[in-house]
């Protein structure tokens, strides 16, 4: 079959196109390959899956209505459309709002109306975030919970795509699964995520930004864990039932909340040396902990996160090192 990935040049797109490509599935990738970080990491990771057979790349903004509607006459056998593609980053959304109601509400109803014209699709999947849970602080996040209080536009947007999606899975009957993705770290990560941003900083001799005096506590995900739940989502399409459209979300995570400073220790003996910690108030639009009830996702689809951070940290720093020649 073929599938579309936008944010293919991404962390999670890169990686679930290439599980993809190695099972044999055809894979249009999409992205636009913009500066929000380093794009010669865009580009490093998008020469792992250049060459490979069945891989087909397009360099275009998802939010291009004109050219995204002209990928349904160009592919008109695509099958399925996993859309990663986003403008990510709750602190930037400060800084640059419109740059996320245009790649993020804009870019997914793009990618919903194509999915709508492509007469042969069977499912939807979208990237939404744990970022939506806002301020709750009923704990375990639930996707049985209200998120209608976010608390950064980022959230909102991610809010709004569900929205959107769900609207469509009622008109059209569009098969469509949300995923909340939690805090996801790992080898190829992206330079604005706390791990890529303590390691440099630890093997550089520079201090590292604690927020909350160092309150908090996340869901850290690894990056494999992810990608095996977007590929198990992939061959599940929901069904429409009980008066309900074909629509679902579940979250990804790793069901696990870790204090953040047990997470700097990590990559402070992983890096072989001490962080110099610059403990800061809580910034504008973060939260305090997060932590994923996975319960619907084990039971839908047989998700299973198996890498903790002790195993997962490791793993990151070698390749940080490996990459950055550190």
């Amino acid at each position: 079959m073929s599938i579309i990935v936008t944010g293919v040049a991404g962390f999670i797109g890169s990686q679930v196109a290439a599980q993809l490509i190695g099972r044999g599935h055809a894979v249009i990738g999409l992205d636009n390959l913009n500066d929000y970080y380093d794009p010669v990491l865009k580009q490093a990771r998008l020469d792992r899956l250049s060459g490979h057979n069945g891989f087909t790349f397009r360099k275009l903004d998802v939010s291009d209505q004109q050219q995204i509607a002209s990928l349904a006459t160009e592919f008109p056998d695509v099958t399925e459309i996993v859309h990663l593609a986003a403008q990510a980053g709750v602190r930037y959304s400060l800084e640059n709002p419109f740059a996320y109601v245009q790649t993020n509400v804009m870019g997914h109803l793009c990618m919903m109306e194509l999915g709508r014209r492509l007469g042969k699709l069977r499912h939807f999947v979208y990237a939404s975030s744990s970022s939506v849970y806002g301020g709750n602080t009923e704990l375990p996040f639930s996707v049985d919970q209200r998120v209608d209080r976010p608390v950064s536009l980022y959230a909102a947007t991610k809010r709004a795509d569900e929205l959107m999606t769900h609207c469509y899975a009622h008109l059209f009957g569009m098969p469509s699964t949300g995923l909340r993705f939690f805090t996801v770290y790992g080898p190829w990560g992206r330079p604005d995520m706390s791990a890529f941003i303590f390691t440099k900083a630890i093997l550089e001799g520079r201090p590292i930004r604690i927020f909350n005096h160092g309150d908090m506590q996340r869901d850290f995900t690894y990056i494999d864990d992810i990608v095996a739940g977007v590929l198990a989502v992939i061959d599940h399409p929901p069904q429409a039932g009980a008066g309900g459209p074909p629509n679902r979300v579940y979250n990804l995570g790793n069901h696990k909340s870790e204090p953040l400073l047990r997470f700097v220790e990590l990559i402070e003996e992983a890096c072989g040396r001490p962080a110099i910690r610059e403990f800061e108030d809580m910034q504008p639009g973060d939260v305090r902990e997060t932590y994923a009830d996975i319960e619907p996702a084990r039971r839908d689809l047989g998700f299973e996160p198996r890498v903790s951070i002790d195993e997962g940290i490791p793993r990151f720093v070698e390749w940080y090192r490996g990459y950055y020649g550190a």
